[in-house]
């Protein structure tokens, strides 16, 4: 059974096949590192870690991109393009890459929780500076730039005149029509250079006060957001390439603005497949600042939020989002993450006994219809992953598979009520699923629910120092956590707070 995955851009499932096999080109849109991840990120990046870990074990030989936004990516809507970097650096009071630094790490940090594999390549925004500046020459040469006032805009209703004629319309990948988008899309301050209100810009130019510029033939200034990911895209897979991937936030406009771009310079859609995986929602409501209920990771594995009624171990939330297909809804809540926590654990205890055992001699099965059925169960794993990386189907096997497992353990059944081969065959499978393409381990270090409260304690201990007005082992505390990488903070009602820096 070949790999069928989702197409975005089709709307239908198709089978996979490779530009160039049995090379993969794979490009994923990364973090903005202009603040800490939050549990809506983890879902793309687990989502697309399977998808490199799958193809690997298809054979593939993958180059997975992912890139670094450490620059340019501004809200179009916003009265005056600010760029989120240089506005995050000003209120927290660090140079741009200062903060750049601190927030890629935070986030590499996470990463290596999750279990994910590193990229192939991680190219950063400002280091292709070059690169995007050449794209923004072509695409004004060929006529669907124009300049003004400094900045630089893509002429988005030229660009629909003609690509809708070789069936290629803007809105080709959300389905959105240019011109309702025209009669909705609202007047906005300061836009009154653009030709008209749905262009976006490619390049803007850098008021006096801002401090991330860079020289271009239009004056300093710096790149828009979505012309970034169109040069690394380009750079490193080609002009087409095999998968683009993200969260469904992304399809509009950043990757129906990736597409206008790279077709103009490139002369063909940039990606064969395009691949979105859905939001998060908590307690059915959208993830949202406005809502206070954003859930950055380090407080999610450390239950320091107000939405939390403890710490989750970054297995558990990785096996959460597995529980669910990649395109389907699914809700935070802490019942929910407290059952998977359960299963996770019910799961791996089973595994690491059968991963224990060892299993000889060519026995024959005693219980036929049992060891057809551990046999059919393990087989459909790849069917369920080849059906578009259904990851929801691949546990509910699994946890099929464990009881049989727990029977042999507990001996309510004997090891030749199924065949050795069979043992042998499920053994090897779950461990290349649950380990290799799952990417599940068992929790190394402290139990976070420990780590939880030996921090409690020491905050406790250093309230009461500075209580009895024993500053020096208060100032220890508080410096030596800060040397572990846990920051503490001075609420105003007199409480402490801890997020991991």
């Amino acid at each position: 059974m070949p790999l069928k995955i989702y197409n975005s851009l089709t709307r239908q499932k198709e089978i996979f096949e490779p530009i160039n096999a049995p090379y993969v080109g794979m490009y994923v849109c990364g973090p903005t590192v202009s603040g800490e991840s939050h549990l809506g990120h983890a879902r793309p990046f687990i989502t697309f870690d399977v998808v490199f870990r799958y193809l690997l074990h298809k054979g593939y030989k993958v180059r997975y991109v992912r890139n670094i936004t450490d620059a340019g990516h501004f809200e179009e809507e916003g009265k005056v393009a600010e760029d989120k970097i240089a506005t995050k650096a000003i209120l927290e009071k660090l140079e741009p890459m200062e903060l750049v630094q601190k927030y890629t790490q935070l986030y590499h940090w996470a990463m290596d929780q999750f279990n994910n594999l590193p990229p192939s390549i991680e190219p950063t925004a400002t280091g292709h500076i070059v690169e995007q500046i050449e794209m923004i020459k072509k695409i004004i040469a060929d006529g669907y730039g124009y300049e003004a006032n400094g900045s630089v805009y893509f002429d988005v209703v030229k660009y629909n005149d003609v690509y809708s004629k070789k069936n290629q319309p803007y809105g080709i990948l959300s389905g959105r029509n240019l011109e309702e988008q025209l009669d909705t899309t609202r007047e906005l301050e300061n836009q009154e250079e653009k030709k008209n209100k749905v262009d976006f810009a490619l390049w803007k130019k850098a008021p006096a006060e801002h401090i991330m510029r860079w020289q271009s033939p239009w004056g300093e200034g710096f790149p828009g957001w979505h012309i970034e990911c169109s040069a690394m895209a380009t750079k490193y897979l080609g002009k087409k390439f095999d998968i683009h991937g993200g969260g469904m936030d992304l399809q509009f406009p950043h990757h129906e603005c990736e597409i206008a771009q790279s077709t103009v310079c490139n002369h063909e859609l940039p990606a064969r497949y395009w691949m979105h995986n859905n939001m998060i929602t908590i307690n059915g409501r959208k993830m949202g600042k406005s809502y206070n209920n954003v859930i950055k990771l380090s407080e999610l594995f450390t239950g320091n939020h107000p939405e939390l009624t403890q710490a989750y171990a970054p297995m558990t939330v990785r096996f959460f989002i597995l529980q669910s297909q990649y395109r389907g809804t699914l809700d935070f809540s802490n019942e929910a993450l407290q059952a998977s926590e359960k299963a996770l654990k019910r799961l791996m205890e089973g595994y690491e006994w059968l991963k224990a055992q060892s299993f000889v001699g060519e026995a024959k099965a005693k219980d036929e219809a049992l060891d057809l059925q551990l046999n059919k169960w393990i087989g459909e794993l790849t069917e369920f992953m080849d059906d578009d990386i259904n990851t929801a189907k691949v546990v509910a096997n699994i946890f099929e598979i464990i009881p049989v497992i727990n029977s042999l353990k507990d001996k309510h059944i004997t090891q030749d009520a199924v065949a050795t081969s069979t043992w042998n065959h499920v053994q090897s499978q779950l461990v290349v699923f649950i380990e290799s393409i799952l990417g599940l381990k068992v929790e190394a270090g402290a139990n976070l629910e420990q780590l939880k409260g030996v921090i409690d304690l020491l905050i406790e201990i250093r309230k009461e120092s500075k209580a009895n007005k024993d500053f020096a082992t208060s100032d220890k505390i508080r410096n030596q956590l800060m040397n572990m990488g846990i920051q503490l903070k001075d609420e105003k009602d007199g409480s402490m707070s801890y997020t991991f820096s």
